[in-house]
């Protein structure tokens, strides 16, 4: 049986098209900027800064959007490093979960990071980060991203929201 089955039949069998959402990881040294999520899913979860690409915006203007209105400052030169996509097909109305996130890191930003009513930011050294504190997906291709890999990856959960199948690709 292929190994990765769960995941091929299930995103075949979708009839509509995952929703889009960013992450984007500001660094600085051997540091990376992460979230802990005051409010809403992922509540008390590290994470990159992002959120919705909503109607009529590229997937880059989220990007920047999402971390203006989250943190405060306005990046500079993002740069796409991978996408992610998430499946729940065990939760009540999948749709609502399934998700492709898109993935960038920037070096560049203008003003000053700032804690906001959903976000609070902390610096983290690259080769030392929460994973305690973070989605069971992100040990599995965070460390690639900042070591300036790009990639793809998929993920499955039950309904537990733990990993019951993943696929990581480095491009």
């Amino acid at each position: 049986m292929n190994q990765n089955k769960k995941i091929y039949d299930y995103k075949n069998s979708l009839t509509y098209e995952l929703r889009n959402l960013t992450l984007c990881f500001l660094i600085k040294d051997n540091q990376v900027l992460l979230g802990m999520k005051k409010t809403g899913f992922g509540k008390g979860k590290y994470l990159g800064i992002g959120g919705k690409v909503e109607e009529g915006e590229t997937i880059e203007q989220a990007a920047i959007r999402e971390v203006q209105e989250e943190i405060g400052v306005v990046v500079k030169n993002i740069k796409k490093v991978g996408t992610l996509n998430f499946y729940f097909p065990f939760v009540e109305k999948p749709q609502k979960w399934n998700q492709k996130v898109h993935i960038f890191i920037t070096e560049n930003w203008e003003g000053e990071i700032i804690e906001s009513e959903e976000m609070k930011p902390s610096w983290f050294n690259k080769k030392e980060l929460p994973f305690d504190s973070m989605w069971s997906d992100a040990p599995y291709w965070t460390p690639l991203i900042l070591d300036n890999k790009k990639i793809h990856a998929e993920f499955m959960f039950n309904k537990e929201l733990e990993i019951i199948e993943n696929i990581v690709l480095i491009n």
